[in-house]
């Protein structure tokens, strides 16, 4: 890496954080300056408007989320086992990657769903990439005999991520310590509703 491509890695690393905290739509050119200690020109030499800093920082999201959560999770044997570590990888991601002020594509997609546009679609992008992950994971799950043949891969995929949605409303904003207790004890409800019937039932 040269040393223009590590200086566009540190101004991004900073614009990352800073968007969890203020979100990407109060990220800007001018904010970052002040709080890299770099000029306007200099920032611009890197990224050529707002809305390409912007646009970066959500890609660099999804490059992470990826490292932080999917990467781990292929290492755990293919079916249920890879579906539940992918979504512990999700819940705790923030932590991980020490983002203080949350997932910045969780926090994106409120803040654009009715803004059209190039950041609207890159939110959108990574959010069908997201479903996709998670429907190839429950998709394995029934393949490797985990789920039942029937299962609405659709239908299970959109109830993980309302226990994500919901897991990350009552840690942020109610201070739930028992959240990551509830989200499993969700997770596992719903393994058991799709789960293969034995020869007993």
């Amino acid at each position: 890496m040269g040393k223009g491509e590590q200086t566009r890695q540190v101004i991004l690393d900073e614009a990352f954080s800073l968007a969890s905290c203020i979100g990407v739509g109060a990220l800007s050119i001018g904010v970052l300056a002040e709080r890299t200690h770099m000029s306007k020109s200099g920032l611009f030499a890197h990224f050529g408007s707002k809305e390409e800093l912007q646009l970066a920082v959500l890609r660099e999201s999804q490059a992470r989320f990826g490292e932080a959560v999917v990467r781990p999770a292929l290492r755990e044997p293919r079916g249920l086992p890879r579906l539940r570590a992918m979504l512990a990888n999700w819940l705790d991601w923030t932590r991980a990657v020490n983002l203080p002020g949350g997932c910045v594509i969780n926090a994106a997609a409120a803040e654009f769903d009715d803004q059209p546009g190039p950041l609207r679609d890159e939110v959108r992008k990574a959010l069908i990439a997201l479903r996709d992950t998670l429907g190839e994971a429950v998709a394995r799950a029934v393949a490797e005999g985990h789920l039942r043949s029937d299962t609405d891969i659709e239908q299970l995929v959109f109830e993980i991520t309302g226990i994500y949605q919901a897991t990350q409303q009552s840690r942020r904003m109610l201070n739930d310590p028992d959240a990551g207790r509830r989200a499993s004890a969700a997770f596992e409800r719903l393994v058991r509703d799709y789960a293969v019937p034995t020869e007993k039932e």
